[in-house]
């Protein structure tokens, strides 16, 4: 099995369940014991301030919370941009990383050019990905930094799908609910 670590997962039309609806997951880790990564595409309506005040000074006190997936909503999960990606807990791809479990000093983390605050993660079992990709209810496609730290979430699904290409495009071009179409 090849590992999709730092790829991107981007629902399927066939993909109905209300967690994952044309969302775009970063996949953080893949193997033989299960995959974990965040939503992309879900910002919520709190601020890192409100919600996580310790945090506002690495992100931005403006900056809001994303839904990061169903599992453990209440975990904080924080990717960043690292001018030393060293520096990551875990290295995703590139310089792009989560951030250590306990951070004491943001200096400890060396310079950070962009930083995401995730409430949740998605998960995956054993084979669990592998038999949702078998059905088609993901594509996978290259994750670029500016997807992980778009400025338009809403519109990054169908971005994804525009740049795949293809039949890909055309999917893209669907409405949200194709029988209002």
């Amino acid at each position: 099995m090849d590992s999709l670590r730092g790829t991107l997962l981007v629902a399927g039309p066939g993909l109905v369940d209300p967690n994952f609806r044309r969302t775009v997951v970063l996949v953080g880790e893949h193997s033989d014991e299960g995959a974990m990564g965040v939503v992309l595409n879900r910002p919520s309506p709190a601020t890192v301030d409100e919600a996580v005040p310790a945090l506002a000074g690495i992100v931005g006190e403006e900056d809001v919370v994303h839904v990061g997936g169903p599992v453990q909503p209440e975990a904080v999960v924080v990717l960043g941009e690292f001018a030393e990606p060293e520096r990551a807990g875990v290295l995703v791809f590139g310089t792009v990383g989560f951030l250590p479990g306990e951070v004491d000093d943001a200096d400890d983390l060396g310079p950070l050019s962009r930083a995401r605050v995730f409430a949740g993660y998605a998960g995956w079992g054993p084979g669990q990905l592998e038999d949702e990709l078998a059905q088609a209810a993901w594509i996978v496609e290259e994750a670029l930094v500016d997807d992980v730290f778009t400025d338009e979430p809403d519109d990054l699904w169908s971005a994804v799908l525009r740049r795949k290409g293809g039949q890909f495009a055309v999917i893209a071009a669907m409405p949200p609910d194709p029988a209002l179409n």
